[in-house]
């Protein structure tokens, strides 16, 4: 069995993998918008941040060497080496890091006519007024350039601070360039209310929203607040951040009292609600709401609705592309 050197081997923990494939596998990194990252061989692997995640199978981590262990299945010892031989022969530009300035949202041009956002939010079983309310408000547009649908988070004020973009009749999800993460898709309540739901994606939240008019319910009644973004929990779980848009929303609104879990039926869900509920402020009461039958709250929607989704619509959910 080969010897690795102690130094060696926490040296080549520290290199995260966009400084990797940038550096040793440039054919390999496709970059989507903004600082987002993904690779041709896995389309539902994203790298943000400094954290990469494998949507379609549950699993993320920071560095290259995770990387080549959890996604490559090198031993641990190979994927040492191979890190540390090619740093060896050319030493890692590191990819440059974030600067923290005041960011700029640039929103993509909003075309003239919405029918293919519409017709694609109708495809999923969202209800058309809150369609219509949403592009009324301008959380909701579609972009002059490939059509895609660009769903908008605003500040308390009603400012745009954060947009997520959704192919249609593609697998493409992005963000805008200069999205605040603090900020993320969200209606919040029309009256005061003390209690938020919490989703992993805005289509998720449209679809509750859309169960709780089918049933009678006020949908404006309750805070509502999608996830923005790879949701990464700490290998130790006690060790696990609230999400920022998440932490944000509570100061805004001091009066919240609980916060209520709606995320996906599957072990990134599962495994996402335990860690946020573990790390969030012991003041809150918190209650796990996951949909009843399905993946997630559009699946349980179309089945309510009796919606088929297309191939690719099914293919890219597959790919955890439901946001």
């Amino acid at each position: 069995m080969p010897y690795i050197a102690p130094e060696v081997v926490q040296e080549v923990k520290r290199m995260d993998l966009l400084t990797y494939l940038k550096n040793y596998e440039p054919s390999e990194l496709v970059h989507l918008s903004g600082n987002t990252y993904t690779t041709r061989t896995h389309d539902s692997l994203k790298i943000s941040n400094g954290k990469w995640m494998w949507w379609s199978q549950g699993i993320g981590g920071r560095s290259a060497l995770d990387y080549l262990i959890k996604v490559r299945g090198y031993p641990f010892l190979e994927a040492v080496e191979i890190i540390a031989g090619q740093a060896a022969i050319q030493p890692p530009v590191p990819a440059p890091t974030e600067k923290k300035t005041e960011k700029i949202l640039l929103l993509p041009k909003a075309c003239r006519y919405t029918e293919y956002a519409v017709s694609y939010l109708r495809r999923r079983g969202i209800d058309t007024e809150l369609i219509h309310f949403c592009l009324e408000t301008g959380r909701i547009y579609e972009s002059a350039n490939y059509h895609n649908v660009v769903f908008v988070g605003k500040d308390k004020e009603g400012a745009p601070r954060y947009a997520a973009l959704r192919g249609v009749g593609t697998d493409f999800i992005g963000e805008a360039s200069g999205s605040d993460k603090n900020y993320s898709f969200s209606i919040p309540a029309e009256g005061e209310c003390k209690e938020v739901h919490l989703f992993e994606s805005a289509i998720d939240l449209l679809s509750y929203a859309t169960l709780q008019k089918m049933s009678g319910q006020n949908w404006r009644a309750e805070h509502l607040l999608s996830l923005a973004g790879v949701y990464q929990p700490a290998k130790e779980i006690e060790k696990s951040k609230v999400p920022a848009t998440l932490v944000h929303f509570l100061k805004e609104y001091p009066e919240v009292q609980s916060v209520v879990f709606h995320f996906d039926n599957d072990r990134t869900g599962r495994l996402a609600t335990k860690a946020i509920q573990t790390v969030l402020p012991k003041e809150y009461r918190i209650r796990d709401c996951p949909p009843s039958a399905g993946k997630d709250y559009n699946d349980f929607l179309c089945v309510q609705l009796g919606l088929q989704m297309t191939k690719r619509e099914k293919r890219s959910r597959e790919r955890g592309g439901a946001r």
